[in-house]
């Protein structure tokens, strides 16, 4: 028997499981996902050379508004801890026309990615900083005493003072006591929070000049290419102390930003964030169906619809994009693409495009069982959502089941007279029906309300028997 890999993480079967809290149907879309994850578990476990020849099987979900595409990918990125990022096609425009250049989804995707793993550093080097932060602001307190060398210990949570060679003389043995016992008596306020609103003097570093101001707020151009103008001005402009008066507590907060600038190693930091790039990254391009056409006149729409494809072509396929962090290869980045496709069909786009997306799964509509289980199934589901709210105004929502049986019949039956926006038309619903109850709930003592069928039918009897929807709808 083969020996699995430790590293391998969730299996698809668990994948699924852990969307099925939050998505309800869908269930091929969700199987294909959770295959697409795997796949990179697997290729990691593959040997070097082979590894660089496994490439993703990027994905089309074709289906209505509000239907779960953009929840799909949005969960499996979370899963994954993956740099996620969502784009819409429509935002991108062939070289020669005004608007964002697609190379930029890789620039935001690596900017997600950096701040993710900063995150994390962050975290882990907190309790450091803050010990750091808090002898700082002892010795402000209470400078250490002239001509004594001290460092510091982290033991866990504490810090004990180390002190360097023995004083010299009785007196300076009385002073050194002296200090140690004040020390002691100000840090126990400290601990106890008796001295955040005092105000003490600390220095910080600023850049002088407000040349960096300047051009960044004007190479916004630049940044777009990839080159980092802040950062070139701010390594070239030098950086002097300012005294600043504040409160304690603003102080301890500034302190301890700075010591976890000087423990974080931003190389590292932007290091492995390169690395997740490449081998995690995910994005996900909405509305791709509004890109998709074949010019043959020449002109008009149809001209620029094709020029996005072919400028996503050479993102898609695996190709090297300049960011202010370095180069970042899209070989291994999965895509996972999304539309309704009601005007156009996959097999509009343009050849070369379409076969880097290989794996197609259209995506079902939502009828009024799925719209019950939408407001109950879900971890995040929208009663439970509306409960916890009004909770906290003192009031005791009950949604009983045919109550919320009337709600996913409501719902569905707007949609299907009005433009159909899939799950989202719930959310207009539930405002509708509660729009009462959240106004008056700070002001009255409601207690226990009951939301049954009749109560849903008496509030939503507008919208159900208006032909005119037009002022209840979104």
């Amino acid at each position: 028997m083969k020996e699995k890999s430790p590293d391998m993480g969730l299996t698809p079967r668990q994948i699924v499981e852990r969307l099925n809290h939050y998505i309800i149907g869908q269930d091929r879309a969700k199987k294909l996902v959770a295959i697409a994850l795997r796949n990179r578990s697997r290729r990691r476990c593959l040997p070097d050379d082979l590894r660089e020849e496994v490439y993703p099987k990027n994905i089309i979900m074709i289906g209505p508004t509000g239907v779960g595409k953009t929840e799909i990918a949005r969960r499996l990125s979370k899963l994954a801890q993956a740099p996620f990022v969502k784009v819409e096609a429509t935002k991108y425009t062939e070289v020669g026309y005004v608007g964002r250049d697609v190379e930029s989804m890789i620039r935001d995707l690596t900017e997600v990615s950096v701040s993710m793993v900063r995150e994390e550093k962050t975290d882990e080097l907190k309790d450091r900083a803050e010990l750091r932060a808090h002898e700082r602001l002892l010795d402000i307190l209470l400078p250490p005493p002239p001509n004594m060398k001290k460092s510091l210990r982290h033991t866990g949570k504490a810090t004990e003072v180390v002190y360097d060679g023995a004083p010299a003389s009785d007196e300076e043995s009385a002073q050194l006591e002296r200090w140690l016992r004040t020390r002691q008596k100000i840090e126990k306020k400290l601990n106890d929070g008796k001295m955040e609103d005092r105000e003490v003097e600390i220095d910080v570093d600023v850049h002088a000049g407000p040349m960096i101001e300047i051009f960044s707020s004007g190479g916004a151009g630049l940044e777009e290419m990839g080159i980092d103008v802040k950062g070139l001005f701010e390594k070239m402009s030098p950086k002097k102390p300012k005294k600043i008066k504040t409160s304690l507590k603003e102080a301890r907060r500034i302190l301890v930003n700075v010591e976890m600038e000087k423990l974080l190693d931003m190389e590292k930091v932007i290091k492995e964030a390169l690395t997740r790039v490449q081998e995690s990254g995910i994005v996900f391009v909405d509305e791709l169906d509004k890109v998709a056409g074949r010019g043959t006149s020449g002109h008009g729409p149809d001209v620029s619809r094709e020029g996005v494809q072919r400028d996503l072509l050479p993102i898609v396929e695996g190709s090297k994009v300049l960011t202010k962090y370095g180069m970042v290869s899209t070989d291994h980045i999965l895509f996972i693409a999304a539309g309704a496709f009601h005007e156009t069909k996959p097999s509009d786009l343009i050849p070369e495009l379409q076969g880097r997306f290989p794996l197609r799964v259209e995506l079902n509509d939502l009828g009024v069982e799925e719209y019950r289980r939408i407001l109950t199934e879900p971890q995040n589901a929208l009663t439970r959502q509306y409960v916890a709210l009004m909770k906290t105004e003192g009031v005791s929502l009950r949604f009983t089941p045919d109550g919320v049986d009337e709600i996913a019949r409501s719902a569905y039956e707007v949609n299907q007279r009005t433009e159909n926006i899939g799950a989202r038309r719930l959310y207009t619903v539930m405002e509708k029906l509660l729009e009462d109850i959240s106004f008056r709930a700070p002001d009255k003592n409601i207690g226990k309300i009951v939301i049954d069928k009749s109560f849903v039918k008496d509030k939503l009897k507008d919208i159900i028997d208006d032909e005119d929807l037009s002022k209840f709808i979104l």
